[in-house]
């Protein structure tokens, strides 16, 4: 399938998602999330949801973090429509953060992050069984990820589907998806 046919029909379906089958598919994600190996973690670059469009919360894993490693540093980004491009940011907590003119949240007042990353969790709307991922279509994350190191991980909500037709030369391939059943390597 083509990305714009798969951008789509993840918007619809996720939309369609009950809050109770949220919160479920949230806690699956997170119950996966927590069996990850943090012990040499430094940095954790994560992107903040966009609930109205169902993203996965990533508010819990998070949260999560902070009480289980308060020790690895938090990283967030924040768009710059005009260039496609983001800056990163330390996480300060919510009471820093403020919808932008896109409704997504952004940090204000934390530090930017010019520093190595050692995880990187990519916000997607589907996956395929290669690893690479459709998201809303202006590329923030390619361009963000083409020179990095760190392990790339993709939260979706839903399994991967078969074949994204029109992988082009400068998508990223994840290294790994968490789903709310399984963690998926690539």
């Amino acid at each position: 399938m083509l990305k714009s046919v798969i951008r789509k029909q993840a918007l619809t379906d996720r939309l369609a998602i009950s809050e109770d089958e949220y919160e479920l598919l949230n806690k699956g994600l997170l119950d996966q999330f927590t069996t990850l190996d943090f012990s040499n973690v430094k940095a954790i670059h994560i992107f903040l949801p966009i609930t109205e469009k169902r993203e996965p919360d990533t508010f819990l894993l998070i949260n999560w973090l902070a009480k289980n490693y308060p020790e690895i540093k938090i990283i967030v980004p924040k768009a710059d429509f005009e260039t496609a491009l983001m800056t990163h940011h330390e996480y300060l907590g919510p009471h820093d953060l403020k919808k932008n003119i896109y409704n997504i949240l952004e940090p204000q007042k934390g530090g930017l992050h010019n520093g190595e990353v050692d995880l990187i969790f990519i916000p997607l709307l589907a996956f395929d069984k290669k690893g690479y991922r459709v998201g809303y279509g202006k590329g923030f994350y390619d361009r963000f990820l083409e020179n990095l190191n760190a392990r790339k991980i993709g939260l979706s909500l839903s399994p991967a589907i078969e074949k994204i037709d029109d992988v082009s030369e400068h998508d990223i391939r994840l290294d790994f998806c968490i789903t709310p059943t399984a963690i998926i390597k690539f």
